[in-house]
């Protein structure tokens, strides 16, 4: 059965007597069941339809009943006939006149006289001029090119506003405020209140050709050239694709969601969704046409037809019926907003699912996943379709589609043409992906994850797997566990049982694969995985249980469980340091990890670190290892920075030691610089150390202080006999640091002034200059003292006049007395008042 919009009947037909005039239908008029025929003999007929409680027409040809009939004149037809059913008015277009007729009894109305000299006329639904009871009517003067705005009432109507054209107008209708008109040649917009207008576009057609038609919501359908229905807005702008109609268009007519477009032999059907035509009717001899609300009159000389929308639900089933589901979806989206349907969600997924199956059969994967996600599909539809897939749905899911899903197995593409099959697996995935974690996707996870485990297992995918089995699922455990042990998936297993909760099973799997009992080599580092997991564990028993096995596998590796941690998962420092006692390497950097990123302050962590240093590099020194500058390196800004480990302690475990260096920071931070100036020069032999020494140990200090630590260093110098040149570079080198006169006493006297010249020109500069800052620094001072006595002179010659009139500043009273005081903006104020002033 082909698709229809409308259904057409045969609704009456006008008995004409032999020896009658020509009495041919000319116009229609409908309202409710009334409907009003104007002729070519200048008559005027009612007729009554019966009443119908669902609106079908097709019996109820021989149940018209006739109403009354007024005839005009003796010649002219009846050029148009509108209601206003508010007045009970039927305005008639006849002789070029409009004139107002009872809409029962057809008898004139008196106090309406007839409207001279009009060629069109049009009775508007809404009013913007009109006030209360009253209806707005637009006329064109046959004899002037402009359009009159009528107020019409119960008993008068009159012209409250006239709009001047160019031309003369051939056909017009109006939407609110724009009034669109059509003349000989071209079309135009006009707003009602502005008087503006604005030219639209020229066309070639006869005057029986111009067509203007009100869409509604301020849109028009124009007969524009080459035979283009074309919509306008009412900014002048089109917001919809033009209709390519055929030639010879007589009238058309607005029936949501479709244009009908009258020929004398047919009458064609298209949709305002999608511009395609859609129905055709076949007639007789057709003259015009008349909308109503569910469908067009259309009428020849003595027949009136009825076309009927048909039901939009049978519309959209009977597209679906043809498997044209695109364009049951474009009706169905097209008519929610005008005409609700109660059925509207469910309906809208239904058809958007199988559109979604005819992609997917075509192999148009990407229209289909998106119409699968628009339409809601149960993923499950899809998951049962394919191989090796079934066992991940329920037993108990029914299919809702199983009628559309016979016709194409894909058991015959997996057996036949692996290729093809290939395409669709991939499509799965990517559509499972998609929903995974929407709630179309969350109403059956388990039955979606299942399928993407053994889908990404199959295809080798092991990025999507691991990020799958990482995350939380929905996986059921023992099905899918099983599944990935038997194709060597360990690795993803181990993720598998993480993320459901089985920790110990977790690490367990993946020992397995560090020890080589498993092989998997989907994970490059399983080792390093392990020690990461374990540092992000809340669980801290598996912590414990595994933490022996990373410590003996890599300690500066396995430590990490410890030292990764969240800072709100640390765990008990007593009890890590107590295991680590056994992994020395582990053990210090833990202290690092302690002191450096938790900034531990207790004293034993200090000087366990310090200890252990020192363990390490005596174990490096004697194994020779490695450089130990870098351990003493760290050893040595412990002992310089931290201010927290036990001196003593560490000292006892150093002075029988070559570490010399250290030996000086510590009996440093115990007060005891010369002996740590000794240390540094007899034992370690560096006398660059000794004097970074005095400089280090003095940040922080007064000059004083570094100045008495390098006189103990020229002290130790002096009295060294092959120190002697030791001693004149650090003279040298330092003169603005040492004070001369307490040098000179502490040389011997076999030294000559020469050997010291360097040492004693620098002192002697630094000294004048120090003297010439100082000289400086007062003559700067006095200058400033001078600048504000001149101000303050200047200030106290200044002359006020007081008289008389003068009031304070602050409260406002009169000035009588000679003292007073004056701001720095002029202002004179009592002395008294000064402090209240200031606050």
């Amino acid at each position: 059965m082909a698709f229809k919009a409308f259904t057409q009947t045969h609704v009456y037909q006008k008995q004409v007597a032999p020896k009658e005039k020509d009495t041919s239908i000319q116009c229609l008029e409908c309202y409710d069941r009334n409907v009003y025929l104007g002729t070519k003999d200048a008559t005027v007929q009612h007729l009554i339809l019966p009443v119908s409680t669902n609106g079908d027409l097709s019996s109820v040809q021989n149940k018209i009943r006739e109403g009354r009939m007024r005839k005009l004149g003796s010649s002219n037809p009846v050029v148009k006939l509108r209601a206003v059913p508010l007045f009970n008015h039927l305005l008639v277009l006849w002789d070029r006149s409009v004139s107002a007729l009872n809409m029962f009894s057809l008898e004139p109305v008196p106090t309406l006289q007839k409207i001279q000299h009009v060629s069109l006329f049009e009775v508007c639904d809404t009013s913007l001029t009109a006030g209360v009871g009253c209806v707005e009517m637009l006329t064109s003067s046959s004899r002037r090119k402009v359009i009159w705005i009528h107020v019409v009432g119960v008993d008068k109507w009159e012209v409250v506003k006239e709009i001047p054209l160019l031309q003369e107008p051939v056909a017009f209708t109006i939407d609110g405020t724009s009034l669109c008109v059509g003349t000989c040649n071209r079309y135009l917009l006009c707003d009602i209140e502005t008087g503006s207008s604005e030219e639209l576009f020229p066309h070639s057609h006869n005057k029986e050709r111009v067509i203007v038609t009100s869409v509604g919501q301020g849109e028009f359908l124009l007969n524009g050239p080459e035979s283009l229905g074309i919509f306008v807005m009412k900014t002048g702008t089109c917001q919809r694709p033009p209709l390519q109609w055929p030639q010879g268009v007589l009238a058309t007519g607005v029936c949501f969601p479709y244009i009908v477009a009258l020929q004398p032999q047919l009458l064609s059907v298209y949709s305002m969704l999608d511009q395609q035509h859609k129905q055709t009717v076949s007639f007789s001899g057709a003259k015009g046409l008349f909308s109503i609300p569910d469908g067009v009159l259309v009428f020849t000389d003595r027949d009136i037809f009825s076309l009927r929308l048909v039901p939009l639900e049978e519309q959209i089933q009977t597209l679906v019926g043809h498997e044209r589901f695109e364009e049951a979806l474009l009706l169905l989206d097209g008519v929610q907003s005008h005409r609700p349907l109660d059925s509207y969600k469910e309906l809208q997924k239904a058809i958007t699912c199988l559109a979604g199956f005819v992609h997917f059969y075509q192999e148009d994967f990407s229209e289909a996943s998106d119409l699968f996600i628009k339409g809601e599909l149960d993923p499950r539809e899809i998951i049962r379709l394919f191989p090796d897939m079934q066992s991940c749905v329920c037993e108990d899911f029914q299919s809702q589609f199983d009628e559309v899903n016979k016709s194409t197995d894909l058991q015959v593409l997996w057996r036949e043409d692996r290729n093809t099959f290939h395409h669709y697996l991939a499509f799965l995935g990517d559509f499972l992906r998609a929903v995974s974690r929407t709630e179309q996707g969350l109403k059956c996870s388990m039955e979606v994850d299942c399928a993407l485990l053994r889908l990404y297992t199959e295809l080798g995918d092991t990025g999507n797997l691991q990020e799958l089995v990482t995350f939380p699922n929905g996986c059921n455990l023992d099905h899918c566990a099983l599944f990935l042990e038997q194709h060597n998936r360990y690795f993803a297993l181990g993720s598998l049982y993480k993320s459901h909760g089985k920790q110990n099973d977790a690490i367990e799997t993946w020992m397995k694969i560090a020890d080589g009992f498993y092989k998997d080599p989907s994970c490059s580092d399983i080792y390093g995985h392990i020690v990461w997991t374990l540092s992000q564990l809340n669980d801290r028993d598996t912590v414990w249980k595994f933490a022996d096995w990373t410590l003996q596998r890599n300690q500066e590796t396995g430590v990490q469980i410890f030292t990764k941690r969240p800072p709100d998962g640390q765990l008990e420092t007593q009890d890590v340091l107590a295991l680590l006692e056994k992994y020395p390497q582990a053990l210090l950097l833990y202290l690092e990890f302690l002191i450096q990123d938790l900034n531990s302050e207790e004293d034993r962590h200090h000087s366990h670190l310090a200890l252990a240093y020192v363990t390490q590099i005596l174990q490096e020194e004697e194994e020779r290892e490695s450089d130990l500058r870098v351990t003493r390196g760290k050893l040595q800004q412990l002992l310089w920075e931290s201010k927290f480990y036990d001196v003593s302690t560490v000292y006892e475990r150093v002075k029988s030691t070559a570490l010399h260096s250290e030996k000086a920071i510590l009996l440093c931070r115990a007060g005891e610089h010369y002996h740590a100036l000794q240390v540094l020069v007899h034992q370690e032999k560096d006398l660059q150390a000794a004097e970074a020494f005095c400089s280090r140990a003095s940040q922080g200090q007064d000059s004083q202080f570094r100045q008495s630590l390098l006189l103990t260093l020229l002290q130790i110098y002096l009295r060294s006999e092959n120190l002697t040149g030791a001693a004149v570079d650090l003279l040298n080198n330092n003169p603005q640091v040492f004070a001369a006169e307490e040098v000179i006493q502490l040389l011997p006297d076999s030294w000559s002034v020469q050997l010291i010249s360097q040492f004693l020109v620098g002192s002697l500069r630094e000294t004048f200059h120090q003297r010439r800052m100082a000289k400086l620094q007062m003559a700067l001072s006095r200058a400033e003292f001078m600048r504000h006595k001149v101000s303050l002179i200047k200030a106290s010659k200044t002359k006020f006049t007081l008289d008389k009139e003068q009031k304070c500043k602050v409260c406002l009273r009169y000035i009588t007395e000679p003292q007073f005081t004056c701001n720095p903006h002029g202002e004179m104020m009592h002395s008294s008042c000064t402090s209240i002033s200031a606050l």
